[in-house]
């Protein structure tokens, strides 16, 4: 997993999976577009992370992750969350195995795309747990009938806050040689040994939400981000003042190039000079 805020976190609305959410892709995005869709919420998807575990190099991961932007199943930012009462800004790495354009993209940014309505389930998850527990212990395997007779009792321990493989040890630990009556044991079992409620962590909630440009990492509006990429990483024009900065001060962009061309200036000034010198001591 990785460290809070950096790890992937899935979009909302999207399609079911199937064998062909990213038939449109290259073969090599199309690989790491499901590898990436396979992982949960909070998985470190870093280039370096997805290095040590998929055949490609970090270059290689690092332009399939431009081209998953570019194709709409991808999106880098930031947000901003209270958590027991305290502001943090935390980044966050958006993917939806459905390809999405920029104004969807604007949309969510702005808190306009509802989020994932809940999927009924055909049988809850106290009913699947009573169904596989013959798997786990063949002597404590039930009938339909006994499945959803016990099915409230285990519901009670999941909404106190027990995970599925606490119940498990709960039922399966320590049996009886041999187990008379499956139904009778995991009925005493869930009464007796029923645990206190715990209290559940309070979610983060998320007060406000921006995107950035996935190549200088610069925030700006979803508007600005075609693409998921500012105009001036596109290559679109620039101003000749930067923001905030004085009048004829060189933009952040082109410091590089002015540095350079500074020193190209110097060493042809320092190359008839030095000639200079040698001829006026001849």
């Amino acid at each position: 997993m990785a460290n809070p805020g950096y790890g992937k976190h899935s979009a909302p609305g999207q399609l079911r999976s199937t064998g062909h959410d990213f038939a449109h892709l290259r073969p090599r995005d199309a690989a790491v577009a499901a590898y990436i869709d396979g992982l949960c919420d909070g998985a470190d998807i870093s280039v370096k992370t997805l290095a040590k575990v998929l055949p490609y190099g970090q270059c290689a991961l690092r332009t399939t992750l431009n081209r998953l932007q570019e194709a709409g199943h991808l999106r880098r930012g930031r947000e901003c969350v209270e958590a027991d009462g305290v502001l943090l800004w935390v980044t966050r790495t958006f993917f939806s195995r459905t390809a999405r354009d920029d104004a969807w993209w604007a949309a969510y940014a702005q808190g306009d795309v509802p989020p994932d309505a809940p999927r009924r389930r055909t049988r809850s998850r106290a009913f699947v747990l009573l169904a596989a527990l013959g798997r786990t212990a063949p002597s404590l395997t039930l009938s339909s009938a006994h499945c959803t007779a016990l099915e409230p009792r285990v519901t009670e321990w999941l909404d106190r806050g027990a995970t599925e493989g606490e119940i498990l040890t709960a039922l399966t630990q320590g049996l009886p040689v041999p187990v008379h009556s499956a139904f009778h044991l995991v009925s005493a079992r869930l009464r007796d040994k029923l645990p206190p409620a715990r209290s559940a962590p309070a979610r983060p909630t998320v007060l406000l939400r921006s995107l950035e440009c996935g190549e200088c990492r610069a925030p700006g509006s979803p508007e600005a981000l075609l693409g998921g990429v500012c105009g001036a990483c596109r290559g679109g024009p620039l101003d000749d003042t930067p923001h905030g900065g004085p009048a004829g001060a060189v933009p952040p962009r082109l410091v590089r190039d002015r540095m350079n061309a500074v020193r190209e200036g110097l060493v042809r000034r320092s190359v008839p000079a030095a000639r200079k010198k040698r001829r006026q001591r001849l």
